[in-house]
């Protein structure tokens, strides 16, 4: 049986579609995220997510606040969908953060912004922002902790969902011949540095991801 280790714990639904193909996985997770009790400026109008981590900060110090004035410029569908649950205007959603930098020097280079991020967030978006003279400011609002952990054993495949979880599982594993299943580009670009054996899913879900290796792994029966 083809075995894949996930580097998130898989909610039931997506480890029912993972199982019911007929492969294998371990899974477990690769991060570990503490909020931090920052003071977060509510008088802005336009905020920038990145990533759901930082949506839940903001929700969690905000939520005596009415929201009805605010613009969220986010990245990724997890993002997206924790913003509409709560009501919250969406101006735009990118796949990844230089675009939604692109989008903001392009549309709104007169608007002022909170980007609202972790620890490891990456360059980009700040440097877009930065060099066409965009008035932002940033806080952290969380922190993300590697989960260090060494498997004895080798997989047919390994599910990635950031650089940072990459970058987890790589301080005391090597990748070998498994293929790496990647949530999107960025995350590719750290799995490039180890392998070539790289897949991409065509949308940046998890459910996506999934889909990719089940389609993969059952090519090869």
């Amino acid at each position: 049986m083809k075995t894949a280790l996930s580097t998130k714990i898989l909610s039931p639904s997506q480890k029912e579609l993972f199982l019911n193909s007929g492969l294998g996985l371990v899974e477990y997770n690769a991060l570990k995220i503490e909020f931090l009790d920052t003071l977060i400026p509510l008088h802005y109008q336009n905020y920038i997510f990145t990533s759901k981590n930082a949506v839940k900060a903001f929700l969690n110090h905000s939520k005596k606040t009415d929201h009805s004035n605010c613009n969220a410029f986010c990245v990724g569908e997890k993002t997206k969908t924790i913003l509409e649950e709560n009501d919250i205007k969406i101006i735009k959603t990118t796949e990844n953060a230089s675009d939604l930098a692109d989008f903001i020097v392009k549309n709104h280079k007169n608007d002022e912004f909170l980007f609202l991020c972790g620890n490891m967030r990456r360059e980009e978006l700040p440097e877009i922002l930065s060099k066409n003279n965009i008035r932002y400011a940033e806080v952290e609002v969380y922190k993300t902790h590697l989960e260090i952990r060494k498997f004895n054993r080798s997989f047919d495949g390994i599910l990635f969902f950031s650089p940072s979880g990459f970058k987890s599982y790589a301080q005391e594993n090597s990748i070998l011949k498994s293929m790496a299943f990647c949530i999107g580009s960025t995350t590719a670009a750290e799995a490039k540095k180890y392998t070539d054996q790289i897949i991409i899913a065509n949308k940046p879900t998890v459910e996506n991801v999934l889909v990719q290796a089940i389609k993969h792994f059952k090519k090869y029966d």
